[in-house]
């Protein structure tokens, strides 16, 4: 499939999708936000990828933001069906792949260029990244999951400052807050996210992928995540990938997931 504004490559078992919008600081628009839908779930459906890495072109920006041209005149109406459809068609659907994603964090990554490296499952850094959600200076509030998830990974005090400041912070702030995993030299920024899909790509795939929805039920309103995590361990047994990773661990090998 052929996309305007994003790239797309397969190496081996990992999956590269990035945000190709350089003149627009990678600003995500309606057709970005599908183009990235369509190929996350291309991605998800392909049995040969392990993992996904998503990333933004050049060196200034991951996603600098939503393209604000584009609803800058809706209305109460419009701004509810616009925040919804956004989270469901990319934001919440990033969160509950079963293929786990890696965000690349490359350069500024504001709006809802944070709310997608937020959505995905784990989060590097370049150390020249700038992170925050500016909204409230333009008088939104972030709408693609930004207030619900930035509480949940760096707690509620911190997220109300980052919030009502529309302030930015560095890359090393975003580590230490537990905003992003790594931080590294924007040379080293691919390597690293490479080497972590690479010892992903060891692991079994079905038991991340009931990982992913045990963690995330953690975070689902009326949902039990301790009875997630035991109807998920349980479907683990009923997996090839199960009988293969403990005949291997009784033979003192490593296993061989297909």
């Amino acid at each position: 499939m052929s996309y305007e504004n994003i790239t797309t490559d397969q190496k081996e078992r990992v999956h590269y999708i990035t945000v190709n919008r350089p003149k627009q600081m990678n600003a995500l628009n309606k057709a970005t936000i599908q183009e990235l839908h369509d190929a996350f779930k291309a991605a998800n459906a392909d049995a040969g990828t392990r993992v996904i890495i998503l990333t933004g072109s050049g060196d200034k920006a991951f996603v600098a933001g939503a393209d604000i041209k584009e609803f800058a005149d809706f209305d109460t109406e419009n701004g509810k069906k616009l925040a919804a459809e956004g989270q469901q068609k990319l934001f919440d659907f990033i969160e509950n792949l079963s293929t786990p994603v890696i965000a690349a964090v490359n350069g500024f990554a504001l709006g809802g260029g944070l709310e997608l490296a937020m959505a995905s499952h784990i989060r590097v850094a370049s150390e020249n990244a700038k992170l925050g959600l500016p909204e409230v200076s333009l008088g939104v509030i972030p709408g693609y999951g930004g207030t619900q998830r930035l509480s949940q990974l760096v707690g509620r005090g911190k997220a109300m400052e980052m919030i009502t400041t529309a302030g930015m912070i560095t890359a090393d702030d975003a580590q230490n807050w537990g905003l992003v995993n790594h931080v590294v030299a924007q040379a080293d920024l691919m390597a690293l996210a490479e080497k972590i899909a690479s010892k992903i790509c060891n692991n079994s795939g079905d038991a991340i992928a009931s990982a992913i929805k045990a963690v995330n039920a953690n975070y689902t309103d009326g949902v039990n995540g301790f009875e997630t995590e035991i109807t998920e361990f349980g479907n683990c047994f009923g997996t090839e990938e199960f009988v293969e990773g403990t005949t291997a661990f009784i033979e003192k090998r490593k296993p061989s997931f297909k």
